[in-house]
């Protein structure tokens, strides 16, 4: 009589990958930033990935982290994965979801989340912990009880062999 595998993914393992994967779409040179959202059954509901909105040209619009201006810099055009992934939804609601991503969500995407009734994050880097839209972040998270834990993986790497 066999057993079944014990090696298999976790459930945040799985969509934390799925997460990461989605992330290898994003065209930006810095920083590469996936999203998936699951319901309470574990199905998944959406994926995003950090990017410039439909119809503008990742070819015409500046990818630039410093310019003279904003205007010529990437962060008054890209969509953050968090976003891209709620706004790609297409069912009825996302009360009581779970969303997995591999940077923590700014304030912007935190108002993006609560007002979707998502009800937990799993994230995998806090790398700007420390600035102030990231700490207003978790201060409306805490505010309104959504839960956010850190992902600690089992394994150090997750391999797609083909």
């Amino acid at each position: 009589m066999s057993s079944k595998r014990k090696d298999y993914l976790k459930w945040d393992e799985y969509f934390m990958g799925l997460a990461i994967l989605a992330s290898m779409r994003s065209k930006d040179p810095n920083t590469q930033v996936g999203c998936c959202i699951v319901d309470t059954d574990n199905r998944i509901l959406s994926l995003g990935y950090n990017g410039f909105p439909m119809g503008c040209s990742d070819d015409e619009f500046p990818w630039e982290r410093k310019a003279k201006s904003s205007y010529d810099t990437k962060y008054n055009y890209v969509c953050h994965a968090e976003l891209n992934a709620i706004l790609s939804y297409k069912g009825n609601s996302l009360k009581g979801a779970r969303l997995y991503v591999n940077q923590f969500p700014c304030n912007e995407c935190a108002k993006a989340i609560i007002q979707a009734g998502i009800k937990s994050l799993i994230y995998l880097d806090d790398k700007y912990a420390d600035t102030d839209t990231v700490k207003s972040s978790k201060r409306m998270f805490k505010a309104v009880g959504l839960k956010f834990k850190k992902f600690k993986p089992l394994d150090k790497k997750i391999v797609i062999e083909l």
